[in-house]
């Protein structure tokens, strides 16, 4: 094998780990969100983690997180308008980084 037989295995694998963990970390965000309007909505402990599974299952309507946002849009309707959802989600995608670096 040569050196950019290497370097190109280098850049696959930094590829896959990057997207592995872009996934990990949206999927941790999309989790957060959902505590945070079930909280919102004055739901606890069962109901919570119903509204979390929605939200998660919400998540495999399309690509992207913009199927979570439109479910936790519509669910805030009066509550909190689409702009602080998604400043919301940004927030917490941040935190979710923060927590799987933590954890590496």
């Amino acid at each position: 094998m040569d050196i950019f037989d290497e370097r190109e295995n280098a850049f696959e694998a930094k590829f896959a780990h990057d997207a592995e963990m872009q996934f990990k970390a949206d999927a941790r965000a999309n989790r957060h969100l959902a505590i945070w309007a079930a909280g919102l909505l004055g739901k606890k402990g069962d109901e919570e983690e119903e509204y979390v599974r929605e939200v998660i299952r919400a998540d495999l309507q399309e690509p992207g997180h913009d199927d979570v946002i439109a479910k936790v849009v519509k669910d805030l309707e009066g509550i909190v308008s689409e702009e602080e959802i998604r400043a919301k989600r940004r927030e917490l995608l941040k935190k979710a980084k923060a927590e799987l670096l933590e954890e590496i």
